[in-house]
């Protein structure tokens, strides 16, 4: 058992459990105006600590790896394109695949063959993860699972001596979020959520920007995840149908990084602000049933069956700079796909969908909106205009090579990771704490500091140039 205490020498501190147990109660203060909001108090009451109390995070260099051996677990539908795109970035052999279905992982084995590299090991067994992370010479274990099986297969990589870099979400419990924090601090390993839309064109356009102050002092932005998914969901596109069942059992945003984790970057998360607390709230369900009635039968399992997951779900959140994020969450209602980016600063705005838009004060004809896409030449990411080119025909227009890409780069030159263990626990925990928000009739909840405070001296995300 990993000891869960806080780990600095000279003073003891509560377990994480003693957190999540006061969590809820800390959220009920705060939502009857007996608690003090300010960053100090808060993480004073969830981590026994005196307030400011410095700490500082293990030290993060590591060896350059030459080139990295990379064992994919998961090579479905996200998985295969990641092995596409490991295939074509210098310095990475892909050594072993693992799969349940055979014929996913026949197709990467045959995929990685024709490249022209030496054919990887298989393994199709339902626990073969554990195997492969313990018998293989690798470097990273690269995980596209089903959500439940992200933390295990990580957890059994850092165990093993092998960076671990996962789909999102991290995590289906604090607990796990906690577990892989500790691991990779222990390990002084890379523990990785993949959150490709960190790396969306027009997402480091903003990031860029706000870099370069064109925005002024940050105030609230807007994101989410509203995506049709109810055909997906109620047929046979996921194996087993393993997505409907979190829908049928769960209820809250179940989906927030791709929106939450630019929008981090931007307001400089667990490097000089951090989340503080949130409030969600939930529509009433409807969508999966009433298009399994339609497209299914009436009388069809699909159709008769419960689902909790609410069609509509909204999220607040608080930050301790006092920025405010609203996140929306709706795959289950006949929509056009958006990810409602938005961001409003004290000397403009800026949005992506429908169309992308901009204001900005001083620059901008009075009250009119301009085109974005006008100021892209200007405010281009430099690891866009080195990399569009190479990223063009991947995954999520070009996104999904450059996540991949950034990942390899960083572990082969040993510098850090574009986001980290702590990132990767503060994004997913809003899923958590959404679902203990709805359940509690929205009171507010506040977020686990898994930083123990040293977010307050850490370096905000810088403009890479690669």
């Amino acid at each position: 058992m990993i000891d869960c205490s806080d780990s600095s020498p000279d003073r003891p501190g509560p377990d994480r459990r003693a957190f999540l147990r006061t969590a809820g109660a800390t959220g009920l203060g705060l939502a009857l105006g007996s608690t003090d909001l300010s960053a100090a108090a808060l993480d004073a009451a969830r981590r026994g600590l005196t307030p400011w109390e410095p700490r500082s995070l293990p030290d993060r260099s590591r060896r350059p790896l030459g080139t990295v051996r990379i064992g994919m677990v998961g090579v479905g539908h996200q998985g295969t394109g990641h092995v596409r795109n490991f295939l074509r970035i210098p310095g990475v052999e892909v050594r072993a695949i693992c799969d349940i279905v055979p014929e996913h992982a026949e197709r990467s084995r045959r995929l990685v063959e024709e490249s022209g590299a030496a054919p990887p090991r298989v393994y199709t067994g339902e626990e073969d993860y554990l195997r492969m992370a313990a018998e293989e010479d690798l470097d990273l274990v690269f995980t596209a699972t089903p959500w439940r099986l992200h933390h295990p297969v990580m957890k059994a990589a850092l165990e093993h001596g092998k960076h671990a870099a996962t789909e999102v979400p991290m995590a289906v419990s604090l607990e796990e979020c906690w577990e892989l924090v500790e691991l990779a601090e222990k390990t002084g390993l890379e523990c990785v959520m993949m959150e490709n839309c960190c790396y969306d064109r027009t997402e480091m356009i903003i990031l860029n920007m706000v870099r370069q102050g064109v925005f002024g002092d940050l105030l609230h932005a807007e994101c989410g995840y509203l995506h049709d998914l109810r055909e997906l969901k109620l047929t046979d596109y996921y194996v087993n149908r393993w997505r409907v069942e979190h829908s049928v059992s769960r209820d809250g945003d179940l989906y927030p990084t791709h929106g939450i984790g630019p929008v981090a970057q931007w307001f400089d998360i667990n490097r000089g602000n951090q989340f503080d607390y949130l409030v969600s709230m939930g529509s009433p369900a409807m969508g999966l049933q009433k298009w399994a009635a339609e497209h299914i039968g009436v009388d069809s399992r699909e159709a008769r069956r419960g689902y909790r997951l609410s069609d509509v779900v909204n999220t607040l959140i608080k930050t301790k700079r006092g920025e405010t994020i609203l996140i929306t969450h709706d795959t289950n209602s006949p929509r056009p796909y958006t990810r409602k980016v938005l961001l409003q600063g004290t000397n403009g705005v800026v949005r992506k969908y429908p169309e992308q838009r901009i204001h900005i004060e001083g620059t901008s004809p009075a009250h009119r909106w301009e085109d974005a896409l006008d100021y892209r030449e200007q405010y281009e990411h430099p690891i866009w205009r080195a990399l569009e080119e190479e990223s063009q025909g991947a995954g999520h227009g070009g996104m999904d090579y450059i996540e991949d890409y950034r990942l390899i780069q960083c572990l082969r030159s040993g510098e850090p990771m574009d986001f980290d263990v702590y990132d990767g626990a503060a994004w997913t925990a809003v899923i958590m704490l959404s679902e203990a928000s709805i359940a509690a009739r929205s009171q507010p909840q506040p977020f686990p500091d898994f930083t123990r405070g040293a977010w307050r001296t850490r370096e905000p995300l810088g403009i890479v140039e690669i």
